[in-house]
């Protein structure tokens, strides 16, 4: 039986060639491109689309492992998670608002003045002169410190439509424009007030351990006047000194911003304490008074210069150091640096505000009928201190200088009683009033409690340190 073999229809010649071609294609694949078991490297395809916009294609693999480390657990090929990524990029970017061109800020740097901080905010001559000239009190923008901050508003037009600055915690200046011109406001925040609680013990100054308690430069200052009829500060102090004070804090915000008065303190000094109580009587005369109502004030300061040292005792036989001759020094001498203030030991009418001799600028105040103070060798007067005048006790009169027979900035005091030279450090200071009698209960009803305040925290401080 013969079998016939079926004939395969003849291809088009055009099929031919087409399946020629594939097949070419095909192995030339597998020839150029490399097995998946081997790391690709990234390859890029531009695809011209037919509305003409390019895609960019990547390798499958390689595409997985950049998105993976950006998206996280993400599908690399979820169209959903790229279109959440650019909304939120694009949300992000929205929720950022645009600096408003017309709102400018600039801090005062050094040399700058109010000309060249105008024109860093674009604001000329014109414009400055325009607001400095509009009141007097204006001109307060131009009393620039370094740090200090001014905030510009401009108008649509690029000109001033007001600047204002913040001087401190409880002090803003501002200028707006008006119909008018412009208007300047200065606006004031009264601070809370309470009272803090300070302790220190002296190793070398006064001035370092007040300041390790917390103690202001103006406040360790008022220490020293409260106490300065008791203490000199220049002779007396000693290492062990210990000091307490309860004074008022100015707050804003819960923020301290200023210190008030001392209400009340105690200092030991040489093993011997003091106590002093700020009280105001019913007539609104305020002084200190020790904690049984004696008045700290005695009439005379003991010390007319603050923190000096003594340079030269009162004596009878001293040999004066330019005239190398034995000479008697009936005075003090206080060394401090030049222009270190002084004050007037008490009140007194000015009997002579000029050049004596070989004191060089001085100043004689006469105290009563039985007192007088001399000051020597000033570098100048205080304002308002001429001869025929009058002056109150701590009071300043004068600056330290070098004037007359002197060798070295000093202030030579001298006192007399009576016409009488004596030595001011040993002479015995008379008293000044105490509490009047129809006032002592009430002035007992503050200092008792603040007394006890003092001893609960000194009490607490102690035995803080004990653990």
């Amino acid at each position: 039986m013969t079998h016939s073999v079926p004939k395969v229809p003849p291809y088009p010649r055009s099929h031919l060639l087409a399946a020629s071609g594939v097949a070419a294609l095909l192995s030339l694949a597998l020839l150029v491109f490399p097995s998946r078991e081997v790391e690709a490297k990234k390859t890029y395809l531009n695809l011209e689309l037919e509305n003409g916009s390019e895609q960019v294609l990547q390798e499958k693999d390689d595409l997985r492992q950049a998105l993976s480390s950006e998206e996280g657990s993400a599908s690399p090929f979820s169209t959903a998670s790229l279109t959440e990524k650019n909304s939120a990029d694009t949300s992000a970017k929205q929720e950022t608002p645009p600096a408003n061109p017309l709102q400018k800020a600039v801090t005062v740097g050094n040399g700058d003045t109010l000309s060249t901080v105008f024109a860093q905010v674009g604001l000329n001559a014109n414009d400055l002169h325009e607001a400095l000239s509009s009141s007097k009190d204006a001109k307060q923008l131009s009393r620039l410190k370094i740090g200090q901050v001014l905030e510009f508003k401009l108008t649509g037009d690029g000109k001033l439509d007001s600047v204002r600055s913040k001087l401190s915690d409880l002090e803003s200046i501002a200028l707006s424009r008006t119909d008018k011109g412009y208007s300047f406001k200065r606006e004031l925040v009264k601070p809370d007030m309470r009272t803090a609680y300070s302790h220190g013990v002296i190793d070398s100054s006064l001035f370092l351990s007040a300041k390790r308690a917390g103690l202001s430069h103006s406040l360790t200052m008022d220490l020293a006047n409260v106490f300065g009829y008791d203490i000199d500060f220049a002779l007396d102090i000693r290492e062990g000194d210990e000091f307490e004070v309860i004074y008022e804090e100015h707050v804003v915000n819960d923020k301290q911003v200023g210190n008030g008065n001392i209400l009340a303190a105690r200092f030991t000094n040489r093993g011997k304490t003091y106590t002093a109580v700020r009280y105001t009587s019913k007539q609104g005369v305020t002084s200190y008074y020790n904690a049984d109502g004696q008045s700290m004030r005695k009439a005379f300061i003991r010390t007319p210069v603050d923190f000096a040292r003594i340079s030269s005792r009162f004596s009878m036989g001293r040999r004066h150091p330019i005239l190398n001759k034995i000479r008697a020094h009936k005075g003090v001498d206080y060394a401090a640096p030049r222009g270190t203030p002084i004050k007037a030991a008490g009140d007194g009418k000015v009997l002579l505000a000029g050049r004596k001799g070989g004191y060089g600028n001085a100043v004689v105040l006469q105290h009563g009928n039985s007192f007088r103070t001399l000051y020597a060798h000033m570098q100048g007067f205080a304002k308002g201190v001429r001869t025929g005048g009058s002056v109150k006790q701590g009071q300043i009169i004068g600056y330290i200088g070098t004037t007359g027979l002197s060798t070295g900035p000093h202030l030579h005091y001298e006192f007399q009683v009576n016409g009488r030279h004596v030595d001011p450090l040993s002479q015995k200071l008379p008293m000044a009033d105490p509490i009047a009698r129809n006032e002592k209960a009430r002035f007992m009803q503050l200092s008792t409690p603040l007394m006890a305040r003092m001893d609960q925290e000194k009490k607490t401080i102690l035995a803080m340190n004990k653990r």
